[in-house]
């Protein structure tokens, strides 16, 4: 008997797949029980989480808002939920927040920092979006010294004689390169930079206002505190530190011997010293090396040794990223017949930034929390206003509530650089498109 083939001419309605291998059961099993060690594990973390749960839910439940000490706080407590009860004190919070934000900055200029954290979001915004139009950087170059003038008063002419001495040292460097000068160009445009600020930059401020007087009232660094004497250290030792590390980064990379030499020396000096000696030197013995009567501001020197310090971790951090290149970039630079300034500013440099944007954004981590530092030599950033709050009998004995705040504090903007870190990098991911 002949076969006779079967041909199918209708299709078989799909159907639905397995429960385990879709949904909630799949991830279930394969991220949290796909072995037996990794669901001990899954159980031992549940159980480690529902205890902690347990135990803080109520210490936060029973929180008073509305106290005047931390005895009253507690009387609250115990009336409210039972004796032996306890709970949080954010009552302290709720009294100091203003001193944990502006230390002991006058209240009635608490409109100045204010104005001034609204700015540097303005003037962050066209550096971090590079959509937004590259015009607005002439603000972000402008803000240090706005910021300047905000926060400490005293005359507009100081800062705006500041950065004239910058304009001093272009014309300087284009004169000389114009006269055929161009090897000492550089070094002549920072000695005329350096002398302007030294010896010209008191006076021309003093005419300038003798005719014009713009002035706010001067607020001493004493003053200085909190959550904002960290955000005034930590943005300015990140805003300088980055120039400033890639060029020690590409003078430890230089042919010339004593650029070399001088990078090396620099970097390696101040990564074997520890950042709290070189603060304790900044505070203490730098005005042994300063003329008599000179005032050295303390928060500026601390401002130069933390921008000093990050410099030199971030100088290695984008040695390393220029090494990771292929030696044909170089070579392609090279082929192009860029100098050795374009070749890194169009080139090199861009890709070495890219490669090591987790490292930079560490840096930029470790530096802001390290301004906690500052409380050693007698500054009142947020931690030593804890200290200062522990030492009022109202609220002594006090310690989870304070050290609490402030770590959610600097939980928030060290999570933000974190973020804003990730979504550079899936930008400038160029390999997935």
């Amino acid at each position: 008997m002949a076969e006779v083939a079967f041909v199918r001419h209708e299709m078989e309605p799909p159907q639905a797949p397995p429960s385990g291998q879709v949904g909630p059961a799949r991830w279930l099993r394969e991220n949290l029980f796909s072995s037996w060690l990794n669901a001990l594990l899954t159980i031992a973390s549940v159980a480690l989480l529902w205890w902690l749960v347990s135990h803080m839910l109520p210490w936060f439940a029973h929180g008073v808002w509305n106290a005047g000490s931390l005895t009253e706080c507690r009387q609250i407590i115990q009336a409210t939920w039972g004796e032996g009860a306890s709970g949080a004190c954010f009552a302290v919070i709720r009294e100091r927040w203003q001193q944990f934000l502006f230390g002991f900055y006058p209240v009635h200029l608490y409109w100045r920092p204010t104005l001034t954290f609204f700015l540097l979001l303005a003037a962050l915004a066209p550096v971090l979006v590079s959509e937004l139009p590259r015009r607005l950087l002439w603000f972000s170059a402008a803000f240090p010294g706005l910021c300047y003038w905000l926060l400490w008063g005293g005359s507009l002419w100081v800062p705006i004689a500041i950065y004239a001495g910058f304009v001093v040292g272009h014309l300087a460097q284009r004169l000389l390169a114009a006269a055929g000068y161009g090897l000492v160009a550089p070094f002549a445009a920072a000695l005329a930079t350096v002398l302007w600020w030294l010896y010209l930059v008191g006076p021309v401020a003093d005419a300038f206002a003798s005719v014009v007087p713009l002035a706010l009232t001067p607020v001493a660094s004493k003053l200085f505190g909190g959550f904002m004497l960290s955000t005034v250290i930590g943005m300015t030792g990140i805003a300088f530190s980055l120039p400033l590390g890639v060029l020690l980064a590409l003078g430890r990379r230089s042919d010339m011997f004593i650029v070399k030499a001088l990078s090396i020396g620099f970097i390696e000096f101040i990564r074997g010293v520890p950042l709290i000696t070189l603060l304790l030197v900044a505070t203490f013995l730098l005005n042994v090396f300063l003329p008599p009567g000179t005032n050295f501001d303390i928060i500026l020197r601390v401002i130069i040794m933390v921008t000093l310090f990050a410099a030199a971790y971030m100088a290695e951090t984008i040695r390393g990223g220029l090494a990771a290149l292929p030696r044909g970039q170089y070579e392609a630079a090279d082929a192009l017949g860029l100098d050795y300034w374009k070749s890194m500013r169009l080139i090199i440099m861009p890709q070495a930034l890219k490669i090591s944007i987790p490292s930079i954004v560490g840096n930029f981590i470790s530096l802001f929390k390290d301004t906690t530092l500052v409380a050693i030599i007698g500054l009142l950033d947020p931690l030593g206003l804890v200290t200062s709050i522990r030492a009022d009998s109202n609220w002594n004995g006090i310690v989870w509530e304070l050290y609490g705040f402030v770590a959610l504090l600097f939980l928030l903007c060290c999570y933000g650089m974190s973020q804003y870190s990730r979504y550079l990098e899936r930008k400038l991911r160029t390999d997935r498109r």
